[in-house]
């Protein structure tokens, strides 16, 4: 048995992990990166940067299909899966082979591949000949998709999203079972792309809007595209020839049944604990195997190890996972010097989704709010002149201020350009800005930005107003 001392190991050559081992190096310390998978991280390989290459494909066939409101009449349009897939998995490759091109520039000594799990609580197996004893632990080895029981049976007509961008052609039909932002994306680029969709939700939710205006404007919206059925359940998947057959009963009892070529589970991701060992360690878990996690420092409940990335189960967002990749690697790195670990700096809350209109939230979402405490900055995308001369002014902003002090909470979009005016808003409420310090910034005309100057200038007028009397 091969025995290899570190001060630092970090299991998950991902995003977190990635980050952990710079941060790791950057205090001195020895650190170690095992990784049992392939190379390359869940956003290059399987997430944020295929699905943007098929979104981008979409958008330019809806484009085209739609280009008669502007004067401009295209005779024909074919769209080619075979060359539409291929695009995306050439790109792909791409950006998954800048990971490994970085990877492999580590020093040899500094990588192990092989699958690892716990011995003691810092004593790693690695594959049958390699123990690592550590000083501390890093646990980023990312998550997986979510896979509904009702679906199970459904073999080898079940897809999950990595499935998809490994595609050659694209499908007759499919079914997409969640209307987060996995399957809001997902599904409208398919169908933009000619595939018959089936889009079904739970809850009535619409990607991660929580703002029940907004809500009605997005089932609206994404329901007069394609089959959209927001607020209700599957409760029966099976195969058929060629084929599946969902059942899905609505809120009203109503229970429909359509027949797709393949189902797409798209409800969600869950932390890789699999095969991690944590039942050898001194760490609290829960009923389900899931650590304890200190969400200020990362470290688990118990041992010196730390988690970060979508492991953690919290924010599975890149930027976040790159965030607390760098903090779980220093404190690592603290705890192999016998130093004093640091809490984690977080960014506002930032979230995305990349449909089409794009769905934005910044800091506290409408849910969170506290009752009474918050006035509505509102404006409306119908009327805004660059979405009209654009012909993409559809959805509505929300502004949300605490009342009396117009003081910036958070916001949620539903609407054209919201990955920019998500930016702009989430970097004010960082900085701590209020409404009236937020209304002093400089807006060029005409831009999709100025539905900001108009959702805050309603926000400034309700805030000093006295609140509506109830009852």
């Amino acid at each position: 048995m091969k025995i290899i001392q570190t001060d630092v190991a970090i299991i998950g050559a991902g995003t977190a992990g990635l980050s952990a081992y710079r941060a790791a190096k950057s205090e001195g310390v020895k650190a170690l990166l095992i990784e049992g998978g392939l190379h390359g991280t869940t956003c290059a390989r399987v997430g944020c940067m295929p699905s943007k290459l098929l979104i981008a494909a979409s958008e330019v066939a809806h484009a085209a299909s739609h280009a008669v409101p502007f004067g401009i009449h295209i005779e024909s349009l074919h769209i080619d899966g075979r060359e539409v897939m291929g695009r995306v998995k050439r790109e792909r490759d791409r950006f998954v082979g800048a990971v490994i091109t970085d990877v492999e520039a580590m020093p040899s000594e500094d990588r192990l591949h092989g699958h690892a799990h716990f011995v003691s609580d810092l004593v790693l197996q690695v594959g049958e000949n390699v123990q690592v004893h550590a000083s501390s632990i890093v646990i980023a080895t990312g998550s997986v998709p979510l896979v509904p029981g009702v679906l199970s049976g459904l073999d080898d007509r079940l897809m999950v999203s990595s499935d998809l961008f490994d595609w050659d052609l694209l499908p007759d039909s499919i079914a997409v079972i969640g209307a987060g932002a996995i399957g809001l994306e997902l599904g409208q680029a398919l169908s933009r792309l000619g595939v018959q969709v089936g889009l079904f939700g739970a809850r009535g939710h619409v990607g991660p809007l929580t703002d029940p205006a907004l809500i009605s404007s997005g089932r609206s919206i994404f329901s007069s595209e394609l089959y959209f059925e927001p607020d209700g359940e599957v409760i029966a998947a099976s195969r058929v020839d060629d084929g599946v057959c969902i059942r899905y009963k609505r809120e009203d009892g109503c229970v429909i049944e359509r027949i797709y070529s393949y189902a797409l589970a798209a409800v969600g991701r869950r932390p890789n604990l699999a095969g991690l060992g944590l039942e050898h360690t001194s760490m609290i878990l829960d009923s389900g195997g899931a650590p304890q996690i200190d969400s200020q420092t990362l470290r688990a409940i118990g041992p010196p190890v730390f988690f970060a990335g979508d492991v953690t189960g919290a924010f599975q967002i890149m930027h976040e996972a790159v965030g607390e990749g760098r903090s779980a690697g220093r404190n690592a790195a603290l705890v192999a010097k016998k130093d004093v670990i640091a809490n984690l700096a977080r960014h506002v809350p930032l979230s995305i989704v990349f449909s089409d209109p794009q769905i934005a939230l910044v800091g506290l979402r409408y849910r969170e709010l506290p009752e009474g405490g918050f006035v509505v900055g509102e404006a409306n995308f119908v009327n805004q002149g660059r979405s009209r001369v654009m012909l993409k002014n559809r959805g509505m902003l929300h502004i949300y201020a605490e009342r009396g002090t117009a003081r910036f909470l958070g916001a949620e979009i539903i609407g054209p350009s919201a990955e920019h005016l998500g930016h702009l808003l989430a970097w004010s409420l960082q900085m701590g800005l209020t409404v009236d310090t937020m209304l002093a910034m400089p807006l060029y005309h005409p831009v999709v930005e100025e539905s900001l100057r108009t959702a805050l200038r309603d926000a400034a007028r309700k805030s000093v107003a006295p609140p509506p009397l109830l009852g």
